[in-house]
């Protein structure tokens, strides 16, 4: 589940087309950031026909959704940056197009390896499309009531495209094929690809210079590296070479990453950003929370499925409520932030989410739907919905409008890569405790009960965390260095 808010950005540069009517913008840009938040949690209950189908293993089925996460957050930055400076109508277009043609090839995989691929690559358009889903929306909606309406709204599609991810899901996985779970997006896309190329008018912010490719490919690179050796822990266990190797590995790929931001002229993403509070705690929060809120969909789905004999129809049906709950907490996150305040309202939030999961723990290998899955699955929801609208306002709230798609793009990558490396980690967790991979009902709820009592921990932790870091108001005025 991916979501941000709002930025103050103008665009420098309109095209002198005809403005199209506000709505039409409006639903445009959150068609586009539905179809990428419903592909993070829509193979979910899809990845028990995947394996049956393409023979993949338990760490394979991880990486059916790690590879989108990774591809997804680890050219956000990269994605944000050159919808500012080369066009948000440009890369809605490009990163859409790229996304309908992978998901093409993905439903049309006949080996593992060339669903991992296509999955990667649906994550890197994901990865150009969803910032401009946002600046373009922001740029169209005039400052004040009008825009944090609009806001609101598209949060909400975000949320529940990541929610309804189960039920589209299943619906499609006992209709026709896991396959079509991907070949969904290719007439959806074409239509949406249309619509914007009619309709959407360019702006960007800034004039055209060399995009930081170095930068991107050393944050990617060093991501997924990392997210491998945590992977390999399940199978090799921690001190082994093969899983220290690509951890140390990938350590050194983002050190390295790091240290050609601070040295190149035209970076990917401004070290001189993370000076700044708000910006620099609203990311650790979110890398935090999304460790855990990640993780739900994932191991909720296979609960229901691997346990309690759900068929995929029925787990994305069973999953519902929680998606209706994401929805409730991101509309009703804005009525509360101007009342209580937004770092109060993120802590709230990711509160209600930790007694969701401390409930979820107490799951048992016969459970009744209301108490194992419905109740637990709304107050995890529900809270993820209300912490994260307030999160993502805090983060972009200091940015120049010059870097409204970097910002954008940089509290995307931290939810989406703290979830990728949680889930990474809740995997191996599972597996521990699980004891493998034909472990019966009754082991396989232990595993998934201590990856939900872990997560009810690191929420804990990330509420502390947010109510000592984040601004105990919004920042108007301040403004991060440049470089």
């Amino acid at each position: 589940m991916l979501e941000a808010t709002g930025t103050t950005a103008t665009p420098a540069r309109i095209s002198p087309r005809r403005t199209p009517p506000t709505w039409l913008v409006v639903a445009l840009a959150c068609a586009g950031q539905f179809l990428v938040v419903l592909d993070v949690s829509v193979v979910n209950v899809a990845l028990p026909s995947m394996r049956t189908d393409l023979g993949l293993s338990p760490q394979g089925l991880q990486w059916v959704v790690n590879a989108y996460a990774i591809g997804f957050a680890g050219f956000l930055l990269l994605g944000g940056r050159a919808g500012d400076l080369y066009g948000r109508k440009r890369m809605f277009l490009v990163g859409l197009g790229l996304f309908t043609l992978a998901s093409l090839g993905g439903g049309l995989a006949q080996e593992g390896w060339q669903l991992l691929a296509a999955r990667a690559v649906q994550g890197l358009g994901a990865a150009v499309l969803a910032p401009s889903t946002l600046t373009i929306l922001t740029a169209a909606v005039p400052e004040g009531a009008a825009r944090a309406r609009a806001i609101a709204t598209w949060t909400a599609v975000g949320a529940g495209g990541g929610a309804a991810g189960g039920l589209v899901g299943g619906i499609l996985v006992d209709g026709l094929s896991w396959r079509w779970v991907l070949l969904i997006n290719v007439p959806v896309g074409a239509v949406v690809l249309a619509g914007a190329a009619l309709w959407l008018t360019e702006s960007r912010a800034g004039e055209r210079r060399r995009l930081d490719l170095p930068g991107a490919l050393l944050v990617t690179a060093g991501l997924a590296t990392l997210a491998y050796g945590i992977s390999q822990t399940e199978s090799e266990g921690w001190t082994a070479v093969a899983t220290l190797v690509p951890l140390l590995a990938g350590l050194a790929l983002l050190g390295l990453f790091l240290l050609v931001e601070a040295r190149t002229a035209t970076p990917l993403m401004p070290l001189g950003l993370l000076r700044l509070r708000s910006v620099a705690s609203a990311n650790a929060a979110m890398l935090v929370s999304g460790s855990s809120m990640f993780a739900m969909w994932f191991f909720m789905t296979l609960y229901a499925q691997n346990v309690l004999g759900y068929s995929p129809l029925e787990a994305g049906l069973a999953l519902v409520p929680s998606s209706l709950a994401v929805v409730l907490g991101s509309k009703a996150a804005p009525r509360f932030m101007p009342v209580i305040g937004a770092r109060n309202v993120a802590v709230l939030g990711t509160l209600v989410a930790a007694v969701g999961f401390g409930w979820q723990s107490t799951m048992t290998s016969d459970g009744a739907y209301v108490t194992a899955i419905m109740i637990p699955g709304v107050l995890m929801m529900l809270g993820a919905g209300l912490a994260a609208t307030p999160l993502a306002s805090l983060a972009v709230s200091g940015a120049a409008p010059q870097d409204a798609g970097l910002v954008s793009g940089l509290i995307n990558t931290s939810r989406t890569m703290g979830g990728s490396l949680g889930l990474a980690v809740m995997s191996t967790i599972a597996a521990s405790r699980a004891g493998g991979e034909h472990a019966g009902p009754v082991a396989l709820t232990e595993g998934y009960a201590l990856v939900f009592r872990t997560a009810t921990v690191v929420l804990v932790a990330g509420a502390a965390l947010m109510w000592t870091w984040l601004p105990a108001a919004r920042p108007r005025e301040e403004r991060a260095p440049r470089a």
